[in-house]
């Protein structure tokens, strides 16, 4: 497993939506990039700034945020915990 290093968290985003509210599909190429995901490890921290995110906990991290992985087969997000914005 991937082991994230100081203040980096490693995130599995959340599935953008298929299906709009009204009921049409949207293509995958229309999809926004997903803003929410579950935190699957967590660093230790650094020194003077102390992990607040823990591992289970549902995230929402900016748009542009951190980098993307891909580990057997599924696809990952490593961010800052500084850009993540609020736990739901």
């Amino acid at each position: 497993m991937i082991k994230p290093l100081q203040d980096r968290v490693l995130i599995e985003p959340k599935e953008a939506e298929a299906k709009t509210a009204g009921g049409l599909y949207i293509p995958d190429t229309a999809k926004e990039k997903p803003q929410q995901g579950l935190v699957i490890a967590a660093g230790p921290g650094k020194k003077d700034e102390p992990m607040e995110v823990k591992v289970g906990e549902t995230v929402l991290y900016g748009k542009y945020a951190g980098t993307e992985v891909s580990f057997e087969g599924k696809k990952y997000l490593i961010v800052k915990q500084s850009d993540i914005l609020a736990i739901l």
